[in-house]
């Protein structure tokens, strides 16, 4: 991407920063109250990953091969698991919590970390429950869907328990892994690996999208809203859902 390129996008990402709210949207879909802050928070999204995030996911993925970027990403995905199994405790789900307690177990031991799923292998399950999905299962409504800056699509009940859940969530940030990992710039460059590795993951589902022409904002509104229900009510939402 050359500069020209660089400063198109980039204006527009803090034009649409600055201006959330100003669309409107005459007709909002009945599960979408705010489309019209949505739809600018969306763009503001879609303009700061085809500035920052895209370009690192692609020269990311250039230069490190597969089976190194899915060791990164099965790390990360190990490190959610005691969050997962506490989640799954507070559900009532006794048999989940303590499959993703051995999960983590054989995974770190076993995985070199959890760098290889020696787990899903020997046929353990991966539950990956979280604290909306915990506020979900005792009935609090999830309220409309919402667009959070970078972090994209969520719903009312969601966006608070990320909120809160953000020092619990991150074993990282609690210096669980290593005592040295409170040092500031040794976090912060793990959390961006992280998160590059994630999104050089997608790479291939969201250039697929790009192509099929279709409202990008509508097409991925309707399967977060539809992919939460699921995974709310174990795959067999109620009809008014």
């Amino acid at each position: 991407m050359n500069f020209q390129s660089f400063t198109r996008y980039l204006t527009l990402a803090v034009a649409a920063w600055f201006c959330i709210g100003c669309a409107t949207v005459t007709t909002p879909n009945p599960k979408d109250p705010f489309e019209s802050y949505n739809r600018s928070m969306f763009t503001a999204n879609a303009a700061f990953d085809m500035v920052v995030t895209k370009p690192l996911a692609r020269g990311y993925a250039a230069v490190v091969p597969t089976p190194v970027r899915e060791c990164v990403g099965n790390v990360f995905d190990n490190l959610k698991v005691p969050f997962s199994a506490i989640n799954n405790l507070l559900q009532g789900k006794v048999q989940a919590a303590c499959e993703d307690v051995v999960r983590f177990t054989v995974n770190t031991l076993f995985g070199l970390g959890g760098c290889f799923d020696v787990a899903t292998t020997a046929g353990i399950p991966n539950h990956k429950a979280d604290f909306g999905h915990t506020l979900g299962v005792w009935g609090v409504p999830s309220g409309p869907y919402v667009v959070l800056p970078l972090l994209g699509s969520s719903n009312v009940r969601d966006a608070f328990s990320t909120i809160g859940q953000i020092p619990l969530k991150n074993p990282i940030d609690r210096n669980v892994v290593t005592k040295d990992i409170g040092h500031v710039p040794t976090r912060n460059s793990i959390l961006g690996l992280n998160i590059v590795n994630t999104r050089a993951d997608l790479l291939p589902a969201t250039d697929a999208l790009e192509k099929m022409g279709v409202d990008e904002y509508a097409f991925i509104r309707d399967a977060a809203i539809r992919k939460r229900q699921n995974k709310i009510y174990n795959g067999d939402p109620p009809d008014d859902e």
